[in-house]
């Protein structure tokens, strides 16, 4: 276990990317934490100024991937990288570090969230495997039944167990909490599932990015699927909205997709060209907010539930920003995979 308060880079930005720099007091062991800033006004395009910190992994070039807010108040996040990473972590609200390295070496784990019975799941994507790590920072590990399934993503089910997406085999896979793992085969073949979330009708929606689908899983294994309008648009993650409708991101399109759960979509195309929308969440706010990976945008999105955007640059260029989580601060946290950082955007 490793155990580091990060520096922090505090920001205050608004929607037209300008934005003022400073370096907060605090060190890359344990230490204070920078300051807060704050900006007060309107911004262009109708947003409202915000606040960006970012804090330094102490594991470099990690590769930080997915975040959950986690049930001990803190937020957790998998490290990616194969020697660097491979580990599970979580930062405080103030900004200090905690790592476990994964037992599995270059597992490389990928999506992580909260289960029924309070500890937290991961999944290996190259390890083949599902994790299990409690608060305290034991882990377990399940195997997955098929060789080479590639799990990527992991969700709660209205059942009580986790339900995972195995982009290799393109599968969806049901875990109970006991560890035993049933698959279910997608009808699209080389469908790529990627992102998975329960929804408000009592079933599991996913993303599959290379058949250009939304599906959905009923408890029971029951698959149904829907073709996006845009084709080749390589839908990545989804949520649930504040509408109760299902909202995705559309990497190589360039939009932020909503569908009901009877199958209607909507697009809205992202002012950004060549964005590389992966991550999606709820805000605190009641609005979505979403990343833009791109290496040469690294900006945050906001769209409202009527289909507003508005996008906000980051202080750190390239970072690679990937996924993002609404905390229990009342603020959004996010990785950044290339820069090997944790942001926080203070509303």
């Amino acid at each position: 276990m490793y155990v580091v308060l990060g520096s922090a880079l505090i920001v205050v930005s608004n929607c037209s990317g300008s934005h003022n720099a400073g370096l907060g007091a605090g060190g890359t062991a344990i230490g204070g934490t920078g300051g807060t800033g704050r900006i007060d006004g309107a911004a262009a395009g109708g947003g409202t100024g915000l606040t960006i910190t970012e804090f330094d992994i102490p594991s470099p070039n990690s590769r930080p991937h997915n975040i959950v807010a986690g049930p001990d108040g803190n937020l957790w996040f998998t490290e990616f990288a194969s020697n660097t990473g491979n580990k599970i972590a979580y930062v405080t609200t103030e900004g200090a570090f905690t790592e476990f390295p994964i037992p599995t070496k270059a597992s490389e784990p990928m999506g992580i969230t909260v289960g029924p019975d309070g500890t937290l799941w991961f999944a290996e994507y190259q390890g083949n495997q599902i994790g299990r790590i409690t608060p305290t920072g034991v882990i377990t590990e399940y195997p997955v039944p098929t060789l080479g399934g590639g799990p990527v993503d992991i969700a709660s089910g209205p059942d009580g167990n986790l339900w995972f997406t195995e982009n290799t085999l393109f599968r969806v896979g049901r875990i109970d909490l006991s560890g035993v793992i049933t698959e279910f085969q997608l009808p699209t073949i080389a469908a790529e599932a990627l992102g998975i979330a329960a929804a408000l009708d009592g079933n599991l929606w996913f993303t599959e990015s290379k058949a250009a689908k939304i599906g959905r899983i009923s408890p029971a294994g029951a698959i149904t699927e829907f073709e996006i309008p845009t084709l080749q648009s390589r839908p990545n993650d989804i949520v649930v909205g504040p509408d109760g409708n299902l909202w995705f991101t559309e990497e190589t399109a360039d939009k932020i997709g909503r569908v009901t759960t009877a199958g209607v979509f909507t697009e809205y195309p992202i002012p950004t060209a060549a964005a590389m929308a992966v991550g999606i969440a709820v805000g605190p706010d009641g609005n979505i907010w979403f990343t833009e990976m791109a290496a040469d945008v690294g900006k945050i999105g906001r769209i409202t539930p009527a289909g507003t955007i508005t996008e906000f640059s980051l202080p750190t260029p390239s970072s690679g920003p990937e996924n993002i989580v609404a905390g229990p601060d009342g603020n959004l946290w996010f990785t950044e995979n290339s820069a090997n950082k944790i942001g926080r955007i203070s509303l």
